[in-house]
């Protein structure tokens, strides 16, 4: 039971690990296209909550419940899928972080262009393409790691 248990939280955190991240880089996106700083102010506002209500907890969960499972089913830390998940899941968190401190940057240029009624600073659109880039390089990470979750070949 306990494991039936774990193994439906360690999904349902995946889910909101994946999801949470994939509709914060849509949402971000559609609105630095707009270039207006109160919506970009306004909705890098709420991706970084998002980042600290959902996408941190689940980060955490993602280990302890994944490990926690090994340990009850036998399953050896060595084994090639287990070993790549974990070597994964610590590139999308290399990738993760940077992010964040860069939505906290981005976050504040664009409030203070919103108080000062000006546009953006340059710094902002290289920071918005580093972000971009980030996430890029953390999506497909996250897709293989699923599938080794699923498949978990030998």
């Amino acid at each position: 039971m306990t494991y039936l248990w774990l193994k439906t939280v360690h999904v349902l955190s995946a889910t909101v690990l994946f999801g949470t991240g994939v509709g914060s880089m849509y949402y971000f996106f559609r609105a630095n296209r707009s270039g207006e700083p109160r919506l970009i102010a306004a909705t890098a506002r709420h991706l970084v909550l998002a980042d600290w209500v959902f996408t941190t907890p689940a980060a955490v969960v993602q280990p302890v419940t994944g490990l926690w499972m090994l340990s009850l089913s036998g399953v050896p830390l060595s084994s090639r899928w287990v070993w790549a998940s974990l070597m994964l899941f610590v590139y999308v968190g290399a990738c993760w972080i940077p992010a964040v401190v860069l939505q906290l940057r981005m976050r504040r240029m664009a409030e203070s262009a919103l108080e000062a009624g000006g546009l953006l600073p340059p710094a902002y659109a290289v920071y918005l393409r580093i972000w971009i880039g980030l996430g890029v390089l953390a999506l497909p990470a996250m897709l293989v790691i699923f599938w080794l979750m699923v498949v978990k070949p030998s």
